[in-house]
């Protein structure tokens, strides 16, 4: 896993209207927190902060934050936005340990062709597009592959089903349902004899 620097400023100016100024000049304004950290108020330029998490890990790069003399290895865990414009307005870094467990999204990317779905004029329903997983940053993949290729007719692809790399195990209920099928247009009106034939 790629792991990037980025620099940061401590002792920014609290307050809504220094944060404004923060922002009108292409500055973030952020906190570190984590275990015998802070909060500590930071501040990173936009610009950096964009191209730190650019990466094929986006928002689950190990970011190596450098404010001022003192190095955190931080996740960014928790980006606010500005409801019209959709820019970052404030960023929560979270001290990590790079060799202890921690908890992400990942994004479930369905492969392969679901024939005897599409055979059965049924449809494939991806209902999760991604899934909570624990492991060392070290491990966190870019993105899981959900296989769909031997999907049948009335099945369904749950967590429980999800190939997972070696380090890596899912957070959530493996009973919740990543991927269901159901009656098409065509199968509906064919009538339940004709779409299960």
């Amino acid at each position: 896993m790629s792991e990037v620097t980025l620099r940061a400023t401590t002792g920014r100016p609290q307050g809504s209207a220094a944060s404004r100024r923060l922002r009108r000049d292409g500055v973030i304004p952020a906190v570190v927190y984590g275990e015998g950290v802070g909060p500590l108020p930071v501040a990173v330029d936009a610009k950096e902060f964009r191209q730190a998490v650019s990466t094929d890990q986006g928002l689950n790069t190990l970011i190596t934050l450098d404010a001022e003399g003192s190095s955190f290895v931080v996740m960014a865990r928790e980006i606010q936005r500005h409801p019209v414009r959709g820019t970052v307005a404030h960023i929560d870094f979270q001290v990590v340990d790079p060799n202890r467990p921690v908890v992400v999204e990942v994004p479930l990317h369905l492969i392969g062709d679901a024939v005897e779905v599409r055979h059965a004029d049924w449809e494939v329903d991806q209902q999760l597009f991604s899934l909570e997983v624990r492991c060392r940053p070290d491990q966190i993949p870019n993105s899981l592959e959900v296989d769909i290729s031997a999907l049948t007719a009335g099945g369904t692809i749950r967590v429980g089903d999800v190939a997972l790399p070696d380090g890596v195990s899912a957070s959530d209920d493996p009973q919740v349902t990543v991927v269901a099928t159901h009656a098409g247009r065509a199968a509906k009106t064919a009538g339940p004899e004709t779409a299960s034939a």
